[in-house]
């Protein structure tokens, strides 16, 4: 008698051969479902969710993921005689005003979240067939620890090493201020320069516009406002702005 056992029947040879073949399909797949398309998170918000992103000079703290978003009620939103359209997302790298170099984006690693948001605004009465007035970019800073404080400290050292700098091609000046009566602390910078047209020739007179920021709590929001086509800014709008952002930055964070 043979002490080799017969082989298996030919029905559980191909079973057998499957086993290899479809553990190497199970791994594929797994692979396959953890990998993410590029660019798919940013491509598809959620509706009711500014569009977050890590701050553009530094990378985010270990803790980001307790405040990885910042949601569109975050945001100030203008009284309707005032608004020409509605707020939209914008990329916080668009949104940051530029001096002499990067001096609004120096957020660093304490940075938790940032993300940016842009109205277009008018003068109250105007009929909605006129040119708007000019826009706001807001951004908003979330941070760890003393990162607000920080980067409050760091951007007034910045500002004040930029007294002038070159505006399309221009000179303009910067003088700013403390802004009392804001969130726990603020400023305000005043732009000023040479108003050019549409053309790029000087009119002979000068254009002027503001920039707020103001640090409530762990976080801080930066105003730009930009008038229409290379205008004058309304610096009425802009308070109003800059202290209703403040109170709703402040009842989000509660």
């Amino acid at each position: 008698m043979s002490r080799h056992a017969p082989p298996p029947p030919a029905r559980m040879r191909n079973l057998l051969a499957l086993v290899p073949l479809l553990g190497t399909i199970a791994v594929a797949t797994a692979c396959t479902a953890t990998s993410d398309p590029s660019g798919s998170a940013s491509s598809t918000p959620a509706p009711t969710t500014a569009a977050a992103a890590v701050d553009p000079t530094g990378s985010p703290s270990p803790s980001a993921s307790t405040q990885a978003t910042i949601p569109t009620s975050a945001f100030v939103e203008l009284p309707p005689e005032l608004q020409k359209s509605p707020r939209r997302a914008t990329s916080v790298e668009q949104a940051l005003p530029k001096l002499c170099g990067n001096e609004f984006g120096t957020g660093g690693r304490q940075v938790t979240a940032s993300a940016a948001m842009t109205v277009t605004y008018k003068k109250a009465g105007d009929n909605e067939g006129n040119t708007p007035q000019g826009m706001i970019h807001q951004t908003i800073f979330t941070f760890d620890g003393d990162g607000a404080s920080a980067y409050l400290g760091r951007l007034r050292t910045a500002v004040a090493a930029c007294p002038s700098y070159s505006h399309s091609g221009n000179p303009a000046t910067v003088k700013t201020q403390a802004l009392p009566g804001v969130g726990d602390e603020a400023l305000l910078l005043t732009r000023n320069w040479p108003e050019t047209s549409l053309n790029g020739e000087r009119t002979g007179g000068n254009a002027t516009s503001q920039i707020a920021v103001a640090r409530v709590d762990n976080a801080v929001t930066v105003f730009d406002d930009q008038g229409w086509e290379g205008t004058s800014g309304n610096s009425t709008i802009l308070d109003r702005v800059v202290r209703d952002g403040a109170k709703t930055l402040d009842a989000w964070q509660r």
